[in-house]
């Protein structure tokens, strides 16, 4: 499959989540326009969107939902389990094992990792906790690709290379450093503050 935009990319799962609400309800088709209203994206855009996997619908027609579900399940490996590690065990962390990605049928935190002795050793919400020296061992023997990183700032560049020998395909980077990495890792960075900002400015602008 060619490469598409970050920004399609990250609209895929949001498409994917209405679709099998409609499906829910018994729809069999849907067009743009319809999941425009849904999804509050464009409808110009999601024809777009989707038409970089190739002719998905049909003129007059619309879209079979059956058939789109079935495909993101495949492009979004929507049908496998999925499991991720997380590293730091703060707040954030804390926070993170007790959601667990509950209302996902794909992903799921198998492991944790800390150096807090107070915890390290013990299951929070059925995730077991395991020192930070076991990170690559771990992580090599759970065959894990991605990993939620919420540890201190000034720490993070230091589990970089543990990662990339571990075989870390991709990163979930909580934290505001921008990491240093391998090509053919893949980092996502979830800036709060930065996002809140953002919001913030849009509000004040529009008033």
């Amino acid at each position: 499959m060619k490469e598409i935009p970050k920004a399609t990319a990250k609209r895929l799962p949001l498409y994917h989540r209405y679709l099998k609400m409609f499906h829910d309800m018994g729809k069999l088709r849907i067009s743009s326009t319809e999941l425009s209203e849904a999804v509050k994206v464009d409808s110009a855009t999601i024809r777009r969107d989707l038409s970089y996997f190739g002719a998905l619908g049909k003129r007059g027609y619309g879209y079979d939902i059956e058939y789109l579900l079935n495909f993101f399940s495949r492009t979004l490996s929507q049908d496998r389990l999925q499991t991720v590690a997380l590293i730091g065990v703060g707040n954030l962390g804390n926070a993170l094992l007790n959601y667990n990605f509950k209302k996902s049928n794909n992903v799921h935190i198998g492991a944790a990792f800390d150096i807090n002795e107070d915890i390290v050793g013990t299951v929070h919400n059925g995730v077991p906790i395991y020192p930070m020296s076991d990170l690559q061992e771990q992580l090599d023997l759970m065959d894990i690709e991605v990993v939620i990183i919420t540890v201190p700032e000034n720490a993070v560049q230091k589990i970089i290379p543990d990662l990339e020998k571990a075989g870390v395909k991709g990163i979930f980077n909580f934290t505001p450093v921008r990491l240093d990495v391998s090509e053919g890792i893949h980092v996502q960075n979830v800036d709060l503050v930065n996002e809140l900002q953002t919001l913030i400015y849009y509000i004040n602008a529009s008033k």
